[in-house]
């Protein structure tokens, strides 16, 4: 008996991954990572801090980072972009939408934001912009990430742009000689659309 379930990929476009948006918000904008971004994401990668949080474990080079920003654009299945001052243009960090599952019309999330561009609403906004184009032009189904128990910051982020907990893998993540958990939390689109319309 055929399966009468929807398709999750009915509305799904992943098409809508190689056309590289420009979004703006009060206080931010989003815009496509490129070249011109290579500097300052370089200086931000080198921050003890962010590596921390984000668990990066290796330091790059300047012609690696150069190389990063210069593709993204060419990239198909995925989406790159830089959080910009919208004021001044200036440099405050990236996010991806990327690892996408097109049978189930998934994604990750991840964003990282400098240091002097954190507890200012920041993130909550730049979030909240991805998840509107992620939902209402890509037409994800979910949005998934995962965030390491010692990053409340970051948790009560996500939570106030509309992602729930599913779950905690203890001890899944080593860092300066202690593991620890991580959690994880997706946003749905029918969930996050109607409590966002």
């Amino acid at each position: 008996m055929p399966n009468s379930a929807p398709d999750p990929r009915a509305a799904f476009d992943p098409g809508a991954l190689a056309r590289k948006p420009t979004l703006p918000g009060a206080a931010v904008t989003l815009v496509p990572l490129a070249a011109r971004h290579t500097d300052a994401m370089w200086r931000f990668t080198d921050d003890e801090e962010t590596n921390r949080l984000t668990g990066t474990r290796r330091a790059f080079t300047q012609d690696e980072i150069r190389h990063w920003c210069t593709t993204r654009p060419d990239q198909r299945d995925r989406l790159d972009l830089a959080v910009e001052d919208r004021a001044t243009g200036r440099f405050l960090g990236e996010l991806a939408l990327n690892d996408v599952d097109v049978d189930n019309a998934s994604a990750h999330y991840r964003i990282a934001l400098t240091p002097d561009s954190t507890g200012r609403g920041i993130g909550t906004e730049a979030t909240l912009l991805l998840l509107r184009h992620a939902f209402g032009t890509v037409r994800l189904h979910r949005v998934e990430l995962e965030v390491y128990a010692y990053n409340p910051r970051a948790t009560r982020v996500y939570e106030k742009a509309g992602f729930r907990h599913e779950g905690r893998a203890r001890q899944a993540h080593h860092w300066a000689g202690e593991y620890h958990d991580v959690l994880r939390m997706a946003a749905l689109r029918p969930e996050w659309l109607a409590a966002h319309p």
